[in-house]
């Protein structure tokens, strides 16, 4: 079995290329099965940081340069491809340009707000990058929330509160 850098397994061989399929369309159904190392409900596909599937490598980008996840998603996709028999698949990291909340799948942003965290508004507008717009409570739907903190558990989130349901929550920063 082979495992993650945090000691979780790898995820099991999806399936073999099924005739006209390309290697890049399972690839890309491959690693829809890797969890975000932070967000485990929503995959490295769901969050766009899957940027590009090639012949020869995957190419990836972290949600922000300095992402301490980085290291981790990279081990996770490399075990992915491995156990899937693309060990020959080289994984690049590429930070330009740089990745964007619009990159985010629209499944992705339903199992982000299924799982509890707001997720950015598609199209964020210059506005929106500071989080001035309200944020909608993932658990009840309301509009009338606020930020209590910038900085959320990880860098890439911030904290906020639904004034309805008085449950804090956290919302995927927009950028």
């Amino acid at each position: 079995m082979v495992t993650t850098l945090h000691g979780t397994p790898a995820p099991a061989p999806v399936s073999t290329v099924h005739a006209g399929e390309t290697p890049a369309v399972h690839i890309r159904a491959i690693l829809a099965n890797v969890p975000d190392p932070e967000i485990p409900a929503v995959s490295v596909v769901d969050l766009g940081i899957v940027r590009e599937i090639g012949a020869e490598v995957v190419t990836i980008t972290p949600t922000y340069t300095g992402c301490p996840a980085t290291i981790a998603i990279e081990q996770s996709i490399r075990a992915a491809l491995d156990a899937n028999g693309y060990s020959d698949i080289a994984i690049a990291t590429t930070l330009s340009p740089p990745w964007s909340t619009d990159w985010i799948s629209d499944e992705g942003r339903e199992k982000l707000r299924a799982y509890g965290i707001a997720p950015p508004p598609k199209g964020a507008a210059a506005a929106s990058l500071k989080n001035q717009a309200a944020a909608e409570c993932p658990r009840c739907g309301s509009s009338n929330t606020e930020e209590v903190s910038r900085f959320g558990s990880p860098p890439c989130k911030a904290l906020w509160r639904c004034r309805s349901c008085a449950e804090p929550f956290d919302r995927f920063k927009c950028h």
